[in-house]
């Protein structure tokens, strides 16, 4: 049986292994904090016996000012493992501000505000030679989405022209992680949809699935974003995905985010949405 190692349970991660058991895969995962279906983080004894069984090792764990927590603790028997597949998921933001250009795995990395994810993607490049890094744009999915920022009151619209991001929907994550299982070298994978967008036109489809109101534009200030959520506008890409579709045969569910928020919103029960779609011409943009 396959066994699958995950350091770090969050959003991705856990919609990843939840997909791995399905398919009949034994899976481990280690937490800081306890749950039932991980080991603690701290259990070194545990985790390194869990290391030792793997075929397929993932980090899903952000880095920490000044290291890599699952390379500081386990790279060294990480990198001595006989698993056949490990994977990191990284970010996007690693590319740095690029003034709306388009950025493919061979862009430079070092120039953006996330020194220390540069730091551990690089880290975990020079770890072993079969890994996979899987960069990731903002990420979106059931339970976090723009629809549920709308629903909640806590969506924005910011008054900056030109701005441009990439997305991808939690499904096609963990499309892409699966497919490279079988296919495609060692390497990095830009993860993203086809379709970067404004976050205002991505906030304009979602109310109009809710039948809400956009709400006005306003400025950063004005709107109280966390200093992470104001980092986000300070940067402005639209990120490639080509690598992923030649060598893993990887495609998007969802090409874009119409068709990502259109799935969410038909799973949402009818109690959330308080009207039709305003207008017709809302749903086509």
């Amino acid at each position: 049986m396959s066994h699958m190692l995950i350091f770090g349970l969050g959003y991705t991660a856990r919609r990843l292994a939840d997909r791995l058991r399905t398919d009949g895969w034994h899976v481990t995962a280690t937490r800081r904090e306890g749950a039932p279906d991980a080991i603690p983080f701290d259990d070194a004894d545990a985790v390194r016996r869990a290391i030792a069984s793997a075929t397929h090792i993932l980090s899903s764990v952000p880095p920490v000012a000044g290291g890599d927590p699952v390379l500081d603790r386990y790279g060294t028997p990480i990198a001595a493992a006989g698993a056949r597949w490990t994977g990191y998921l990284s970010s996007t933001g690693v590319y740095g501000d690029t003034g709306g250009a388009w950025v493919d795995e061979t862009a430079p990395v070092g120039g953006g505000r996330r020194s220390d994810r540069v730091a551990a993607d690089l880290g975990w490049q020079r770890l072993r030679d079969d890994v996979r890094i899987f960069r990731l744009p903002g990420i979106y999915g059931p339970g976090r989405s723009p629809l549920d920022r709308v629903a909640a009151g806590r969506a924005h619209r910011i008054d900056q022209p030109g701005q441009v991001f990439s997305r991808v929907h939690v499904d096609d994550i963990v499309g892409g992680v699966v497919a490279s299982f079988d296919h495609g070298p060692a390497g990095i994978y830009n993860l993203a949809d086809d379709c970067p967008a404004s976050q205002n036109d991505v906030i304009d489809y979602a109310c109009a699935l809710l039948g809400r109101d956009p709400p006005p534009l306003t400025t950063i200030e004005a709107a109280g974003l966390s200093p992470a959520a104001a980092a986000f506008y300070a940067e402005n890409r639209r990120v490639a995905n080509g690598r992923a579709r030649r060598l893993l045969g990887w495609r998007p569910i969802y090409p874009d985010y119409r068709a990502g928020l259109r799935a969410l919103s038909a799973m949402t029960s009818p109690a959330s949405v308080s009207k039709p779609p305003n207008t017709a011409s809302q749903l086509q943009r």
